[in-house]
């Protein structure tokens, strides 16, 4: 699906500037996500007019947007500082020259996906569970993406004839008792359309629960408005992931896009990245845990950031993930340490690290090291 027939699906229509910065939820206006997608910065133009480039900027940006392209809402937008250049927001959503520095160990496809591709749009891995997605499309595109491969494509919405497919194939494969929807962000999507998948969804007996990862929450709470939810009401079983990755990024709007979900019976678990110069400190990991907890939605997993082509000025040292969990673990509530997990090259699957905290294991007798860094020795019964 391309063309005017993609930008009718989407309702997102071209890139029109907006002409000025208001906080967001000031005007009916921007208060609706349709005029916040037009009204997203999406050229080099736009980001002159909104930011004070650098000579360097200018001339080398357009050679990075022309294969990692960008979007930027008027909402996300207004959280940014733009008189700081290493701003959180910023490093997130503003497209860098770094991110065509050469890296060799990075790759398109680090993880494996398209080899457990079984149909266009359906990743099956593992057994009991499918990832759909529905477009390669989203409000605003993070430098941080793991399918950053897809961008220089075009932009596509899976269609109506690749949708009854991928629903054909979990009809036969019975084992499969969840979906996940992601994309791109699936929620950029018209309403009427996600219903449909849903609804398609439902009528096939195995599938006991539905997932839904959306960055909308963060980047574009206005598309979570009552019809939105309403909707997803009638298909629960629902879960939502979100993706905060920096106290600044939860507001009053964000806050109540979440509550919208969940007061509609909707969890909301939170997936954040473990990026350089954003959020690789135990200080902010932990304000953004506990504003996280505070709004109910719930410190789920923290990943390391994947080995993508263009990512490489954004990723720590995984001794890094493993220093902030242990600063968390125990000097705060439980609920708000995240499973920090390294996802497996070539489909391995998530993998949890810890922190050291056993030390050694005898038939009898482990020894374990508590959170303050004391040793001590606990009896191991028999089975």
């Amino acid at each position: 699906m391309k063309g005017d027939e993609l930008r009718m699906e989407t309702e997102t229509g071209s890139s029109i500037q907006a002409t000025e910065d208001k906080p967001p939820g000031c005007s009916e206006a921007q208060d609706d996500w349709k005029w916040q997608l037009r009204n997203s910065i999406k050229d080099i133009e736009g980001l002159k007019e909104k930011f004070l480039l650098k000579e360097e900027d200018i001339d080398t940006l357009p050679g990075v947007i022309k294969y990692f392209p960008f979007s930027i809402t008027p909402y996300y937008l207004s959280l940014i500082d733009r008189g700081n250049a290493n701003d959180p927001v910023r490093l997130q959503c503003v497209p860098s020259e770094k991110e065509i520095a050469l890296h060799l160990e990075l790759q398109d496809d680090p993880l494996g996906e398209e080899k457990d591709t079984v149909l266009p749009g359906l990743v099956h891995r593992y057994p009991d569970r499918v990832l759909l997605t529905l477009t390669n499309m989203c409000p605003v595109y993070c430098r941080h993406c793991t399918r950053k491969r897809e961008w220089h494509k075009g932009f596509w919405v899976r269609t109506s004839e690749e949708l009854e497919k991928i629903y054909s194939y979990i009809r036969t494969h019975k084992d499969i008792r969840d979906v996940i929807l992601s994309g791109g962000d699936p929620l950029i999507l018209s309403t009427q359309k996600l219903d449909g998948v849903l609804e398609s969804l439902r009528e096939i007996d195995h599938v006991e629960i539905i997932r839904i990862g959306t960055r909308c929450p963060v980047v574009l709470p206005q598309r979570i408005d009552d019809e939105l939810v309403g909707m997803l009401k009638k298909h629960r079983p629902i879960w939502v992931n979100t993706h905060f990755n920096h106290p600044n990024e939860i507001t009053k709007e964000s806050q109540a896009a979440c509550d919208r979900i969940l007061c509609a019976g909707i969890p909301v678990n939170n997936q954040t990245v473990l990026l350089k110069n954003i959020n690789d400190d135990a200080q902010i990991m932990t304000r953004l845990c506990h504003a996280l907890v505070r709004i109910s939605v719930r410190p789920y997993y923290l990943f390391h950031c994947d080995p993508i082509s263009g990512t490489g000025h954004l990723r720590t040292s995984i001794d890094k993930g493993l220093e902030i969990i242990k600063a968390m673990r125990g000097f705060t509530s439980g609920l708000c340490v995240p499973t920090y997990v390294v996802d497996g090259l070539e489909g391995q699957g998530k993998v949890p690290l810890q922190p050291e905290y056993l030390i050694s294991k005898g038939k009898d007798c482990f020894v374990l090291r508590g959170y303050k860094g004391e040793i001590f020795n606990y009896y191991n019964p028999e089975d």
